[in-house]
C-alpha cells in the first residue's frame, strides 16, 4: 500500500502517473493503494480537479 501525498498537486501528479503507467482504472488504483475512491475524488475536487473517466485522469 502506498501513501498518497496530502498536498493536492502532488497527489494529482502521483495518481495521474499511476493511472497512466500501471493501473487500468481508478478503482484498481484505489484498491491497490488502500484508498477510498470517493474520498480521493472529493479531496481532489476540493482543490479544483475533476476526474475524467473516459481519459482515466484528473484534470
Amino acid at each position: 500500500m502506498k501513501k498518497l501525498p496530502r498536498d493536492p498537486v502532488m497527489c494529482l501528479s502521483a495518481v495521474n502517473a499511476a493511472l497512466r503507467d500501471s493501473s487500468e482504472s481508478l478503482d484498481e488504483l484505489c484498491a491497490a493503494w488502500g484508498e477510498e475512491k470517493e474520498e480521493l475524488i472529493r479531496r481532489l475536487a476540493e482543490a479544483g480537479f475533476e476526474f475524467e473517466e473516459e481519459r482515466r485522469r484528473f484534470r
